[in-house]
């Protein structure tokens, strides 16, 4: 963390003391209660990092903090601001609040349900008034007033706007203008660095020729984002982008055992997806990392507290509605996958998105993401090197399960076919 937490901070659901946690797509800081709640949500709904164990980008850290500093958390409360409110007996969680079902009722309601976000008077079109918030973000990212920016996004702007008249999107525009922190909240929501606009220059582009070139190499850090992450989780290292290393595909130590048939059906499968079905297998890998990662941090700060044996653990994915439920299932059998499993699939991921980026040919396939993990699972071999690419060892059998279908992530899609030089 960049700095120490005031005393004077609190937790913005409980305003509970000494938040450890923050929730990087709602601007706020938050406890290790209230944090337990926010896990359960999954990705689409928080993004949850803590504050002094988590790596942090200094520019993302930075953003986080000014939003929380500059009163983020009344866009989520909006109404429970109104003295009417307290009247009506609604009001937020207090410290002495159970998790459940007090804290967990109140957070679900703020963030998932959005239940005290002010509203816009009801019109015949939303996608006009989207368009119209749009096209507002699109002018708001050249200052600095990140507070404005996330009420737009938060009442359903699209960072990835393309303005039909000015020919760009809203990170074209914060990146003209070197409004780092800008770049960093749009890129949260999914704002696409590798973007070309009319004139089929990037935000990159136009943050290089603008001079700003910290800015310029966060978002080639950010376009990179999700390979970087997944080798990170496998080597604590990642690429050197200024020196044009954009990607490590590392190796198992294993990886000199001959190679199954159901292994080899498994890697072609991968690299016979579409494209968009990559990006969302590798998207779903992304958050089953973040997950893991997530937990350790997790269990490494509670020193055993009650908090561990309460239903505070996040044993897969949580369901994201807004996709299918095969896909929902596919994520849920990630969390089966034990260490060794999961790195492979990490490492053949990775292989796939550098070869994918160089352009090299793709055989169509209708396969889907859910035959390839069953396929996968099917497998009980270990992998070996072909043409110095790791390939898929054995992993979790496909028995039924009790499990809650999972799902989660956010908006990360830029990562996989775009090369920022």
């Amino acid at each position: 963390m960049s700095k120490r937490l005031r005393s004077s901070e609190v937790c913005a659901d409980c305003s509970g003391p000494d938040p450890s946690w923050a929730s990087v797509n709602r601007g706020t800081f938050i406890c290790d209660e209230c944090c337990s709640v926010h896990r359960s949500l999954g990705r689409h709904i928080s993004q949850v990092r803590h504050l002094k164990h988590t790596p942090w980008p200094p520019t993302l850290l930075q953003m986080v903090e000014t939003l929380y500093n500059n009163g983020a958390n009344s866009i989520w409360e909006h109404s429970l601001l109104d003295p009417a409110s307290i009247m009506s007996g609604r009001r937020k969680a207090n410290p002495q609040d159970k998790v459940h079902p007090n804290k967990a009722e109140f957070i679900r309601a703020k963030y998932q349900m959005l239940a005290f976000v002010h509203r816009l008077p009801c019109r015949d079109d939303d996608s006009v008034t989207a368009k119209d918030l749009s096209k507002q973000l699109h002018s708001s990212v050249r200052t600095g007033n990140l507070e404005t920016c996330l009420r737009l996004l938060s009442l359903g702007a699209q960072a990835n706007f393309f303005h039909p008249e000015k020919g760009n999107t809203p990170l074209h525009v914060a990146s003209k203008a070197g409004q780092i922190l800008q770049a960093e909240l749009l890129a949260v929501y999914g704002a696409d660095p590798g973007t070309q606009d009319s004139s089929g220059k990037t935000p990159v582009d136009y943050a290089r020729q603008g001079g700003h070139h910290e800015l310029a190499e966060r978002l080639v850090e950010i376009q990179y984002e999700l390979t970087d992450r997944l080798a990170f989780y496998l080597c604590g290292r990642k690429p050197d982008h200024k020196n044009g290393q954009h990607f490590i595909i590392p190796q198992m130590a294993d990886s000199s055992l001959d190679l199954s048939e159901l292994a080899k059906a498994a890697k072609k499968k991968l690299q016979s997806l579409s494209n968009h079905l990559f990006e969302e297998l590798a998207m779903d890998v992304y958050d089953e990392v973040d997950r893991r990662e997530t937990d350790a941090v997790w269990l490494a700060t509670q020193n055993h507290s009650t908090l561990v044996t309460e239903t505070t653990v996040v044993p897969f994915l949580p369901v994201n509605p807004e996709y299918s439920s095969t896909r929902n299932q596919g994520r849920q059998k990630l969390a089966r996958f034990n260490a060794h499993e999961f790195a492979t699939l990490v490492i053949d991921i990775l292989s796939d998105a550098k070869r994918r980026q160089q352009g090299s040919p793709l055989s169509s396939s209708k396969d889907n993401v859910e035959l390839i993990l069953k396929t996968i699972s099917n497998q009980h071999s270990v992998e070996s090197q072909d043409n110095d690419q790791p390939d898929y060892d054995s992993v979790a059998s496909d028995e039924d399960t009790d499990l809650e279908a999972t799902a989660s992530k956010a908006n990360r899609q830029k990562l996989l076919g775009k090369d920022a030089n």
